[in-house]
């Protein structure tokens, strides 16, 4: 079968799935799409009250919308611009959700995942769940969307192979694709509560943080799957400062130049993610599925440094993935702990024991 009847094929069964899902209800079509796109997702998203796990289980739907198309192989930059900027409107409901769909989907290839093929099709229904919430809701995922898709799309046509610039880039690019994110959050933690309201600016500048601290992490973890495709989110800076050139990575060389970087990147990921538990700590404890939604994240993302730390050797993300066991131990430790500040600095400072720390200031570009 030619890769465009392939692509055919796909895109017929995509869209019988999705024709069969449109019968779901709203809750119930949102945890069949983030089943398919996210099963961490589909996993902490639940944890939150009823009241935020609706639009905060759209939010992750929305941005992975703009992942897909950012990722479509089959798109040039200029597609991919454009389709982005055109679903940033489409999000605020200024344009017709069903034309995006109809000109996206026919264009993805097969490389494209039967579940994302599924999210591209159920664009519209996805975005009048959008359309149905309170409107600060509203506003903050279309601004989420909106950022994020201008973000993204400043990447798109530069040349990745050898590493971005600095850390500071490194760190406007975590904004675009995290930070961004972590705002939207706290946007809907304070909608949902006055008393989480209360720390509104704090908790703003402390999300930044989370989000860089699980950006970092993410990609520390997938960096020889991302060179496998010609892509590094290093900063050459570091490297440089350690006597290495990112030109030369190759998997397995072992220069011990090269694991000095990586340690002080390990070191700025740690000083994030203990911003991340302040971040934390500051919703009231009675909120416990919101605590126990960051924990989860918070906890998996410091034993993944661990690891990394422990096997700065590693060739592939297989390699430094935390076990299923530990999955489970964060959540059992996260649910014995929520309600206990003391109990939870406690936790993370064993579970960061031995991790380097460096000093972690959060980027947010001028937008």
């Amino acid at each position: 079968m030619n890769g465009a009847l392939l692509a055919r094929t796909k895109a017929g069964r995509a869209a019988d799935r999705a024709a069969a899902a449109e019968t779901l209800s709203d809750d119930a079509l949102q945890a069949h799409l983030l089943q398919g796109v996210s099963r961490t997702f589909a996993l902490t998203i639940p944890q939150l009250p009823p009241a935020l796990a609706k639009p905060v289980a759209n939010a992750y739907l929305l941005c992975r919308i703009v992942d897909t198309i950012e990722d479509e192989v089959a798109l040039d930059s200029a597609q991919k611009r454009r389709f982005c900027e055109q679903f940033a409107r489409v999000t605020r409901g200024g344009e017709n959700p069903r034309e995006l769909r109809d000109a996206l989907a026919p264009l993805l290839s097969v490389a494209t995942s039967p579940a994302e093929r599924e999210l591209i099709q159920l664009i519209p229904r996805v975005i009048a769940i959008t359309h149905g919430f309170a409107p600060p809701q509203r506003e903050a995922l279309a601004c989420c969307v909106a950022i994020m898709a201008r973000g993204m799309a400043e990447f798109q046509d530069r040349d990745l192979r050898f590493g971005l610039t600095s850390l500071e880039e490194m760190g406007r690019y975590c904004y675009y694709v995290a930070g961004v994110v972590g705002e939207m959050l706290t946007r809907l933690f304070c909608h949902y509560s006055p008393a989480i309201a209360c720390h509104r600016e704090e908790l703003l500048g402390l999300a930044l943080s989370f989000g860089q601290g699980l950006q970092m992490t993410n990609i520390l973890k997938d960096l020889w799957d991302d060179h496998d495709r010609g892509v590094c989110w290093l900063p050459r800076d570091v490297f440089a400062e350690a006597g290495f050139d990112l030109r030369e990575l190759r998997p397995g060389h072992g220069d011990p130049r090269f694991s000095a970087g990586l340690r002080h990147l390990i070191g700025v990921a740690h000083g994030h993610l203990r911003h991340a538990l302040r971040y934390t700590l500051l919703i009231p404890p009675g909120e416990t599925g919101i605590r126990e939604f960051c924990l989860w994240a918070l906890g998996m993302a410091v034993l993944t440094l661990r690891k990394i730390h422990r096997h700065p050797q590693f060739t592939s993300s297989a390699e430094v993935k935390i076990t299923r066991r530990s999955v489970k131990l964060t959540i059992a430790v996260s649910r014995l702990l929520r309600s206990s500040d003391r109990g939870l600095k406690a936790a993370f400072a064993l579970a960061g024991l031995g991790l380097p720390l460096q000093p972690a200031v959060p980027t947010r570009p001028n937008d």
